[in-house]
């Protein structure tokens, strides 16, 4: 049995424990730390899965932690990429109505977005259709956000580990299991190792409510997981949109609506998705893949009530997004922001990844911000959803900052 110690322990190495280890690091508070992952290689789940748009804090309640860190964590993002030179798109992104009675969402989210410091434009149909001339404004209006890039994850996280392991942290993965003590700050791995602590953060993402629940944190919180599956443009169709093109989103719901999305890259791929489909489990990326039944048929019980209760809109989520991922609704979806898509046009990506969405059963509510809770000598990340990728650097901060009259450095 052997001994180790740390002063900070990052469950979790996917993009919000990697950058919770570079600002500590950057704002010299420590070199002392310790990435413990389940995975034999980062990357392997959300943080590596994701859409890769770099967001330009347009859709969040100003206010909100979504709001307060969007904008400034793209910015260093961005920056941090191209000066290492991964594969970068500044394609930007257009918002369009579906259906004329949307159209009044553009003034919300023009209004929202330049008040979280996001630059945007109200175009009419010409600049719509000198970008896109196959998109479709159903009331001759559309958004444009000129700061939204489209970077590849899966590079970003791998070279960030590679940064971080170059400047002193150790990696410990391929990790399976552990026993908590937090009264001793103490982990007990798998193998007999006994892994002391000073601070630890739990990003575990799609196993943070169970791993915060180890600490006794977050007992009214359990992970609602939503499967996003892609379909992408055929290299033969003649559409291949050089923009994102995204609809109105219903802002009552923590999901954007299906979207055109082209590559980081100069392979001409141009995704479509995410759906938003309830998962049988938190690791079923394919159909029968890591199924969880118990969990699967709690969470539908939920999705039941949340339905017949129809809390925050959730009747339309259902009605308009939870099907999608039955072809004929998908390009239903896609027509109504590209009607000349046709069935022949796209075929199944190998990209899917899941949302590690949380689901408060006291208020009976899907949260729809960041959420950190405070623990015994600890600090857990229990919704980091999107824009958490794009956000990443500045949302360690604002996590950092909570934990730091407690980290004793």
């Amino acid at each position: 049995m052997s001994t180790k110690s740390c002063d900070v322990l990052l469950l979790g190495g996917g993009m919000v424990g990697l950058s919770i280890a570079h600002q500590l690091l950057e704002r010299g508070l420590t070199s002392s730390i310790t990435i413990l992952d389940k995975e034999l290689e980062l990357g392997l789940h959300s943080s590596g899965r994701n859409s890769g748009v770099l967001h330009a804090g347009i859709y969040y309640k100003p206010g909100s932690l979504k709001a307060k860190v969007c904008v400034e964590g793209a910015r260093r993002l961005r920056s941090w990429i191209e000066e290492r030179g991964l594969p970068l798109n500044p394609c930007g992104k257009v918002i369009v109505p579906q259906r004329a009675e949307l159209d009044g969402q553009l003034d919300v989210l023009a209004e929202r977005g330049r008040t979280n410091g996001a630059e945007v434009e109200l175009w009419d149909a010409d600049q719509l259709r000198d970008l896109v001339p196959e998109a479709r404004t159903a009331s001759g209006r559309a958004l444009w956000s000129p700061n939204t890039a489209v970077v590849k994850p899966i590079s970003v996280v791998r070279r960030l580990r590679q940064d971080l392991a170059d400047r002193g942290v150790n990696m410990l993965e391929g990790q399976q299991g552990f026993e908590a003590q937090p009264e001793q700050q103490q982990l007990t791995l798998n193998d007999g190792t006994q892994l002391s602590y000073g601070h630890l953060f739990n990003c575990t993402g799609l196993q943070a409510d169970r791993v915060a629940q180890l600490f006794g944190v977050g007992d009214q919180y359990t992970l609602l997981p939503f499967k996003g599956l892609y379909w992408q443009l055929k290299a033969s169709c003649p559409i291949q949109p050089r923009t994102n093109l995204y609809p109105v989103p219903d802002l009552s719901v923590p999901f954007l609506g299906i979207h055109f999305t082209p590559s980081a890259d100069s392979t001409p791929v141009v995704s479509i998705g995410p759906t938003a489909t309830p998962a049988w489990g938190r690791e079923n990326y394919r159909s029968l893949q890591a199924i969880e039944p118990g969990m699967a048929a709690k969470n539908l019980g939920v999705l039941a009530r949340q339905y017949l209760a129809n809390r925050g809109g959730f009747r339309r989520y259902v009605h308009e997004q939870a099907f999608l991922a039955l072809p004929p609704l998908l390009i239903r979806a896609a027509q109504e922001l590209i009607p000349a898509v046709k069935p022949e046009h796209i075929e199944l990506s190998q990209k899917v990844g899941i949302r590690s969405q949380v689901f408060n059963r006291q208020t009976e509510r899907l949260e729809d911000d960041f959420l950190c809770m405070p623990g015994p000598s600890s600090t857990h990340v229990l919704n980091a959803i999107s824009p958490a990728f794009t956000a990443s650097f500045a949302l360690a901060d604002l996590i950092i900052d909570q934990a730091l009259p407690t980290l004793n450095l």
